[in-house]
């Protein structure tokens, strides 16, 4: 069994204090920009790429730049290249995907995890949160029953 934890951060700033705890522990991240919405790109790097580099605990953590949106390319505000110059600069994968048509997601989390099963330390990290959640899901099924008013 393969257990991934992989946090997705889009490049909007109204979620960037629910997210620091997520990249605790991720095994992966993907950061996602609008391709139509250039202060998405550049709040990736100026933002969101900071606090991956803060906050992750995982030196090994894969991460993953993807420009959504590609369904609307008449409306593109950020190159493909410049996605791709971006992505080399952070030491990230690259894609660009349409979450509308469907255009390359499944490739981009089967991308991702394949990365992920390529790094044996990320690997160990998966199977350590796998066997506790075992062992916490026993404890609770194990667990007496409260008194009941009826015992």
């Amino acid at each position: 069994m393969f257990c991934c934890r992989v946090l997705i951060a889009a490049g909007q700033e109204r979620f960037r204090t629910l997210t620091s705890s997520y990249y605790r522990g991720a095994q992966g991240i993907i950061l996602v920009y609008d391709v139509t919405r250039r202060e998405t790109f550049t709040n990736l790097s100026d933002i969101w790429e900071k606090e991956v580099e803060l906050y992750s605990t995982s030196q090994s953590c894969i991460k993953m730049l993807v420009g959504n949106k590609v369904d609307k390319d008449d409306e593109r505000a950020v190159t493909r290249e410049e996605g791709i110059a971006l992505a080399q600069q952070c030491g990230c994968l690259f894609l660009e995907c349409s979450a509308k048509t469907g255009e390359n997601v499944q490739q981009c989390f089967e991308e991702l995890a394949l990365k992920i099963l390529e790094v044996p330390s990320l690997l160990e990290e998966g199977s350590t949160l796998i066997k506790r959640n075992i062992l916490k899901q026993q404890q609770e099924y194990h667990a007496p029953p409260s008194a009941g008013c009826c015992s």
